[in-house]
């Protein structure tokens, strides 16, 4: 069960277990490196210094993040209420900015001078780039070759920033072969090379990390939400997207110790094309516990333990694992998972193009926008949705233009 007053991230057992996900079940030469960085950032996590200058960097570099009721689509759909925490307006267009800069500034405090890490949506490895350009740090970007192409307006932009891109040219070509890749760089250069996870997923001190970063967009979230309403709402849902699962934990983290009765958090995954048996949705659609990059979770797999193919039409959200954090939600039966298929999500776009043009959500946060259209109407008034629009369309516009056309690309 999750326990109240205690941060969802340290409710871990010696082993790094939340409940029987998690650990960090890495290679033996990757101990001594993993212990360190857990070393420097429970020390660091804790140290005033850190802390105010860390809150500078969100407050007047990465910027606060609008919170406003989308009342075109309130109207059209009926029922709910529906707000956007517009987490986009953030400096370079997505929630991966808070993981970008606290990794950044670990590295400077480990006297590191190189960092690598993983990208799918583009979305990690371009705030990255932004954050080791600002800091002086050299940086490595792999990236599966599908993605590459798929995202290419974010692979322009991290070129553009100055880091190296590693295409990744090994199995499915997408994220998870990505983050395995990363992984073997790391193990052969650790000494010299500071790791970034760009998700809450991988060994607990990767995912600790990136939890504690992305919380900024619950920080804000709650003051915003008390503003609005005077408290916090008796019929609250916090619709988030999930793939790796940042963005979501980083949402729902200060709500976590109100009842579920009252405050709502609903996981959407990569549902994948209609009518397919492909899809990245491990947490809704049968994922069985195994080990993926180092830790213990739900992940698509074979009989044989396999990782099997995934498919979805956004990068962000095609990966075959979770969080162990939100593996540890779903059995405690804190959080609940659904998933959106591609064509559910593209009629979300066009819908929110008519109604909500300013909005501009990426493919993955389209997916929570999805399951909203599905709900809303068949909810009471006095019923509030918060949707995380968590990046910016501007990555998917080939995809969008491709599949619907040049009257829903426009940019």
């Amino acid at each position: 069960m999750i326990k109240k007053g205690i941060p969802l991230i340290d409710q871990h057992d010696k082993n790094f277990m939340y409940g029987k996900h998690g650990g960090e079940l890495i290679p033996v030469t990757l101990k001594k490196p993993v212990s360190d960085l857990r070393k420097l950032f429970e020390k660091l996590r804790d140290d005033k210094s850190f802390l105010r200058e860390r809150d500078d960097y969100f407050k007047n570099w990465v910027g606060e993040t609008s919170f406003f009721k989308l009342e075109n689509l309130t109207e059209h759909l009926g029922g709910a209420q529906i707000y956007c925490k517009k987490v986009s307006d953030a400096r370079g267009g997505a929630h991966k900015i808070y993981g970008a800069v606290v990794h950044a500034m670990l590295c400077k405090k480990s006297g590191r001078k190189l960092m690598a890490t993983d990208t799918g949506a583009g979305f990690n490895g371009k705030l990255m780039a932004l954050a080791c350009k600002h800091f002086g740090i050299s940086l490595k970007v792999f990236m599966g070759t599908h993605d590459v192409e798929r995202q290419s307006e974010n692979v322009k932009a991290i070129k553009a920033l100055g880091a190296n891109i590693v295409p990744v040219d090994t199995g499915s070509k997408t994220l998870v072969d990505a983050v395995s890749e990363c992984n073997r760089y790391w193990m052969a250069n650790c000494s010299s090379t500071h790791m970034a996870i760009g998700s809450t997923v991988g060994a607990n001190i990767f995912t600790k990390i990136s939890a504690w970063s992305t919380a900024q967009i619950s920080r804000e979230l709650i003051v915003q939400i008390k503003d609005e309403f005077g408290e916090i709402p008796k019929k609250l849902k916090l619709l988030n997207c999930v793939g790796g699962g940042s963005s979501a934990i980083g949402m729902w983290n200060s709500f976590m110790d109100y009842p579920k009765s009252q405050v709502e958090f609903v996981g959407i995954e990569a549902g994948g094309p209609r009518n397919s048996p492909l899809h990245a949705a491990p947490l809704s659609k049968g994922g069985k516990l195994g080990i993926l990059h180092g830790a213990m979770q739900y992940v698509l797999m074979d009989s044989e333990a396999n990782i099997m193919p995934t498919a979805s039409i956004s990068a962000g959200l095609d990966y075959p694992g979770v969080s162990s954090l939100h593996c540890f939600l779903k059995d405690c039966g804190r959080a609940r998972y659904t998933n959106a298929d591609d064509e559910s999500v593209l009629e979300a776009h066009k819908l929110l193009t008519e109604l909500e043009p300013d909005v501009r959500p990426s493919l993955e946060p389209l997916h929570a926008f999805a399951e909203c259209i599905r709900i809303a109407p068949k909810l009471s008034s006095d019923t509030i949705i918060v949707i995380n629009a968590c990046g910016d369309v501007l990555k998917d516009i080939n995809i969008i233009r491709k599949r619907l056309g040049n009257k829903y690309a426009q940019i």
